[in-house]
């Protein structure tokens, strides 16, 4: 059975954890310390939330150093509505999409094209830096505490590309995955999605999921080509 979308929530929130997590009321605030939305946004905990829960929640963000950020998820209009008559605009709609690990790891990449191993070697912290998916990021991923691995792309004898797997509940997701430009359309994305799966299938999970803005085209056209299924998704507000 396929996950649903407040599955795939969970598995976000497991597999790209914040710094700390700090209740404020029905809302929940974390401190991302340069990790990225995803670990540095509020979000509603209960439905029961005030406008005066609001200001809490800004207030709690700035004392992090934080600018005032909310994740809005499918049945959140109520918030959504709320924080747009405080002057919040959207920002960076992200689209989830899952398949079983079956389906992903029947394609099997070359041999020696890609590498799972954590921690990630040198080259591969390099190609994401170059990214710009720099230290921050890389502490998120150092936090995770279930199964979790690099895969490291190699291709025309040279390193390609890196991303990062980790497993919560039987649901993997990739997250980070960065190929160098002079690899691109080549396929490097596909077989490393591959080898995160057949990875995954080894660590005992069960489906393959991921998460990407919107905005994405090529990552979005890549996704759809590897026949994964669209869950659903999330959008953030800012000040």
């Amino acid at each position: 059975m396929m996950p649903d979308a407040e599955t795939l929530y969970e598995v976000v929130e497991q597999t790209w954890p914040a710094a700390r997590e700090i209740p404020c009321g029905p809302l929940l605030l974390r401190e991302g310390k340069g990790g990225g939305k995803r670990v540095s946004a509020a979000t509603a905990v209960h439905p029961n939330w005030t406008g005066d829960d609001i200001t809490d929640a800004e207030d709690g963000m700035e004392k992090l150093g934080q600018s005032s950020l909310f994740m809005l998820r499918e049945g959140e209009s109520r918030l959504d509505d709320a924080l747009a008559n405080r002057g919040y605009s959207v920002i960076d709609p992200v689209n989830m999409y899952c398949i079983p690990v079956s389906d992903l790891a029947k394609n099997v990449p070359p041999r020696v094209s890609t590498f799972a191993v954590w921690s990630p070697l040198a080259i591969g912290y390099d190609i994401w830096a170059e990214g710009g998916i720099c230290a921050g990021r890389w502490s998120v991923m150092d936090r995770v505490k279930g199964p979790k691995t690099s895969i490291l792309g190699r291709w025309n004898d040279s390193p390609a590309g890196i991303a990062f797997v980790a497993i919560h509940d039987g649901i993997a997701m990739v997250h980070a995955l960065e190929i160098l430009p002079d690899q691109r359309r080549q396929g490097m994305a596909e077989k490393m999605m591959a080898a995160a799966s057949i990875w995954a299938q080894k660590n005992g999970a069960s489906h393959m999921s991921v998460i990407c803005t919107a905005a994405n085209d090529a990552a979005n056209n890549l996704y759809f080509k590897l026949g994964m299924k669209h869950i659903g998704g999330y959008h953030y507000r800012q000040k």
